[in-house]
């Protein structure tokens, strides 16, 4: 038998799934074969990541083919989530449908606190949750390009008279911010109410339909517009990024401190420590802790919280930043599990928080 995408399609016709008792096929489970020479390149779409018979399906798709090729044939398999239908608007629009608000901050610049935001909504989505990320940092918006969307503009949509702004959608999960709706190429200068009303429409004037997680990367520091997010909507968590050098983490401690401030109270699930070690590639169990070690663990102690995540620090997380392809797409790789299980965490902090504290209030001033 020759070693074509026909003959793949028919052999992948004995491939069961466990649990349904239908094939591949019947299932939607495969979605494309490319055949180049002697290597087989295969994707496989599962209704969630969390399918547990991922594995054993990967296993006997390998399998029928070297039983009919030989095991010189080289055998790609790539797994993905199946994209969901898009819903049809629903009247209203703002945060009905949202389940969780989650503020993603740090003290201080440079921590990472967009990667971290950008590859756990990612994760998150791979698990199969219905994820939103606004990008609140109104003077230096990093979301658009973090996901390769910078040419991307939202659509509107109207709703009973009103026009709602449409997210931009990628990787499964939903996008808004300023990014889309200025240029890249000049400064965004404005005064605090205006950055205050702009963070407003992008949270109340769109049309986010049901979400588990609504992520903020929020500016760096204690500013109008952490006050402005606090007094817009009910938070139900904070997490706090922080690299492990003592200036960082004593600038995480102040984040940390202004969520739980008399009259905001924003409970805090935990901190996320970026930049934990260095690998390199060519020695992966390798670990070299450039920005010392130990600094966020007393700052977890000492708030009586938990270390969500470590995350380290290797060129590809640069590098897939800036091509718009978040590294949490490589599941396979070291910072691609680490944010699995980082969303993983998250996702226990959340219900934690959630069955054993009332419902967060929106900030009132007075």
């Amino acid at each position: 038998m020759a070693v074509t995408k026909e003959n793949i399609e028919s052999l992948l016709k004995s491939v069961i799934h466990p649990e349904t008792g239908k094939d591949i096929f019947s299932e939607d489970i495969l979605e494309s074969i490319d055949v180049k020479g002697n290597s087989i390149d295969i994707v496989l779409q599962f209704a969630k990541a969390t399918d547990p018979f991922i594995g054993s399906i990967k296993r006997s798709v390998k399998s029928v083919i070297e039983q009919e090729f030989g095991t010189e044939i080289i055998v790609n398999i790539t797994t993905k989530v199946k994209p969901k239908e898009k819903a049809k608007p629903k009247e209203g629009g703002g945060l009905a449908e949202v389940k969780n608000i989650i503020a993603i901050a740090s003290g201080k610049g440079g921590v990472g606190k967009s990667t971290i935001t950008v590859n756990l909504a990612v994760s998150l989505a791979q698990k199969g949750y219905k994820v939103g990320v606004i990008d609140a940092d109104i003077f230096g918006p990093s979301i658009p390009k973090m996901f390769g969307v910078e040419a991307e503009r939202p659509s509107g949509v109207n709703v009973n008279g009103k026009e709602l702004i449409l997210p931009v959608e990628k990787y499964g999960v939903k996008l808004l911010s300023v990014g889309f709706f200025v240029d890249p190429a000049n400064a965004t200068i404005w005064r605090g109410p205006m950055a205050a009303g702009v963070l407003k429409q992008l949270i109340m004037d769109a049309q986010w339909g049901e979400l588990d997680y609504l992520l903020f990367d929020m500016p760096p520091g204690t500013s109008d517009i952490q006050l402005t997010l606090v007094q817009t909507v009910a938070v139900g968590g904070a997490v706090i990024v922080s690299t492990p050098q003592e200036v960082a983490v004593a600038d995480a401690r102040k984040g940390l401190k202004m969520f739980k401030a008399d009259g905001i109270e924003v409970p805090v699930l935990g901190i996320a420590e970026n930049m934990s070690w260095f690998t390199p590639a060519e020695l992966p169990d390798n670990k070299y802790y450039i920005f010392g070690k130990g600094g966020v663990d007393k700052l977890a102690l000492e708030a009586g919280t938990e270390i969500l995540a470590r995350i380290p620090i290797v060129q590809s997380i640069c590098e897939s930043g800036d091509s718009g392809k978040p590294i949490a797409l490589q599941v396979d790789s070291i910072v691609g599990k680490a944010f699995s299980e980082f969303a993983d965490s998250f996702i226990k902090a959340v219900a934690k928080r959630n069955a054993t504290l009332p419902p967060t209030k929106q900030v009132i001033v007075k």
